[in-house]
């Protein structure tokens, strides 16, 4: 692992330790129960993690993005489920708040969002639209009055039909620009708003501790005053928020990535087979070998994007390495260490079983690793060619 300032290494290993003996002991039934996490989720809040990159003037922690990163690998190392309600709502919930807001939405927001106490979520993803955001949008707001309309829906919000869910950034079509393109925007809407309906639970393959939903949107009425940033800039200020969120998905999945490599080490030398324990035999050995090359590379990869960012400059490109790089390895660390497990390794009980469930959305959430592929493809210059 790199080196780390003593301040980030300390939260390190805060945060390895809450993972450790608060969320492991009971995250396997919470999992199987299909259960949202309130319990770890307040002791989060009381750490002061939906914080981290929150200035202490809004009610958080001061710390920067990096900081939130690190925590979220700990996180992921023992559940992905409570590692992405953690990113949703920073990344997605309060940053767009943090950056984008008035000063009026900041105070009414941000000390919720920030001390865990209301959990914010972002209405992007449309159903049919996947990776088309602009194309596939039909969500509309109309402004009347002093008021915004808004009738549409949305697909796979995370973190938007909890107890504790305060308000939701929706993205709308609210008008139509000079060429003819559709004028995106964003509009804060809090929950229980009248006209706006949180569907059941879907029923997923994985991160089954996370809170994800369909919204709609029927004649649902907000104030004029809720436009997120300024008309219009709804689009751009969601490619902002995506390449910041793909820093922290990376993060996310290296914790993955990191948590099949611990089971996987203590496994080999538990498990015995013709006389010897597994880790004796070249082929595991080997398999373990790849698996901790794909987790150094990818963490590698995410520090230098985060590095990137702090600084000012531009990170897109190495961000979208970053993800599509974190999220190959978790994919590969979890089939990996599924197969060192064996018939184990198929078991819901055991740790790996989750993250081979939970690996596979991390190559399709905020940006499908061809839409990496695309973007990095870009940045190089080959998209005018």
């Amino acid at each position: 692992m790199p080196k780390l300032a003593e301040e980030y290494e300390d939260l390190r290993k805060t945060v390895e330790a809450f993972a450790r003996d608060v969320v492991a002991p009971v995250i396997g039934d919470l999992y199987e129960r299909e259960e949202f996490p309130y319990d770890i989720v307040r002791q989060m809040g009381a750490m002061g993690l939906f914080g981290l990159p929150i200035p202490e003037e809004h009610g958080g922690m001061g710390g920067d993005y990096f900081a939130l990163c690190l925590a979220l690998e700990e996180l992921a190392r023992v559940d992905s489920s409570v590692s992405i309600t953690l990113e949703a709502a920073v990344s997605l919930g309060a940053m767009p708040i943090y950056r984008f807001g008035t000063a009026e939405q900041r105070a009414e927001w941000l000390p919720r969002l920030a001390s865990g106490e209301a959990l914010g979520a972002f209405g992007l993803t449309e159903p049919g639209g996947g990776s088309d955001v602009p194309g596939g949008m039909r969500t509309t707001a109309v402004l009347d009055g002093d008021e915004w309309v808004i009738n549409g829906s949305k697909a796979f919000i995370t973190n938007s039909g909890t107890d504790i869910t305060g308000v939701v950034g929706v993205a709308a079509i609210t008008g139509e620009r000079e060429n003819g393109k559709k004028e995106i925007s964003t509009i804060l809407v809090p929950s229980g708003t009248p006209g706006f309906t949180v569907s059941k639970k879907y029923s997923k393959v994985g991160w089954n501790c996370s809170d994800t939903r369909e919204l709609s949107f029927t004649d649902c009425r907000v104030p004029a005053a809720n436009l997120l940033g300024e008309r219009g800039r709804g689009y751009a200020q969601f490619l902002q928020t995506l390449d910041e969120g793909r820093i922290a998905i990376a993060a996310l999945s290296v914790g993955l990535a990191q948590g099949c490599v611990d089971e996987s080490l203590r496994y080999v030398h538990e498990r015995r087979a013709f006389g010897h324990p597994i880790g004796h035999y070249q082929a595991i050995q080997f398999k373990i070998a790849d698996m901790e090359v794909r987790t150094h590379t990818a963490r590698l990869a995410y520090h230098h994007a985060a590095e990137l960012m702090l600084a000012g400059e531009p990170f897109k490109k190495q961000a979208a390495i970053a993800k599509l790089v974190s999220s190959n390895a978790a994919m590969d660390n979890a089939r990996d260490a599924t197969q060192i497990f064996g018939g184990y390794g198929f078991m819901n009980e055991y740790p790996v079983g989750r993250f081979y469930r939970d690996a596979k959305i991390l190559e399709i959430g905020e940006g499908t690793s061809e839409v990496q592929r695309m973007l990095i493809a870009r940045e190089l210059g080959l998209s005018s060619l």
